[in-house]
């Protein structure tokens, strides 16, 4: 698990301090999803209907549409791939294993596209813009980073409510 990323805590330039915020909510989603009784992480406890792995598939395929499609502009098959009819949608057979390696591994995607583009880049014109500007780096990661903390918040209460390990 990483440590805090510590506003005193020395870093080569921004583009470091927004990969380390996304690696610990990463790994802290990750810790509270693995915490959690085996059926828990597959049931909802909210009327919403979203439940743990479903989280781990959503936030999967929002830094995918993002940074690759968004950002970067690649075709990507199916940048949707965590919705279904009613909301996200995880398959029978998606494991939370398979779930989080497929978070981590697009982390590490993640990663490497900060390590390419400057901050201050533009993104590729694309469908996932919707006809605007496409942003620079810096507003994607900084959206990255909300979305993670805002869900990081969600499943600390999540696993609290199912007997997992409990947030901050």
């Amino acid at each position: 698990m990483p440590a805090f990323p510590e506003p005193t805590t020395p870093a080569a330039d921004r583009g470091e301090v927004f990969v380390r915020y996304l690696d610990y909510f990463r790994a802290t989603l990750l810790e509270r999803v693995a915490g959690l009784p085996e059926p828990a992480a597959g049931r909802s406890v909210l009327p919403s209907g979203w439940t743990p792995l479903g989280l781990l598939k959503h936030l999967r395929y929002v830094e995918l549409r993002w940074l690759e499609w968004g950002f970067e502009g690649r075709a990507v098959a199916e940048p949707w791939g965590d919705r279904g009819e009613d909301g996200w949608f995880v398959a029978p057979d998606e494991s939370r294993d398979a779930l989080s390696a497929d978070l981590l591994a697009q982390g590490a995607i993640t990663r490497a596209v900060v390590g390419r583009h400057a901050l201050d880049a533009v993104g590729a014109p694309g469908p996932r813009w919707d006809g605007a500007e496409p942003p620079t780096l810096e507003r994607v990661l900084f959206h990255l980073v909300q979305e993670y903390a805002r869900h990081v918040g969600h499943i600390d209460i999540v696993a609290e409510l199912e007997g997992g390990p409990p947030g901050e």
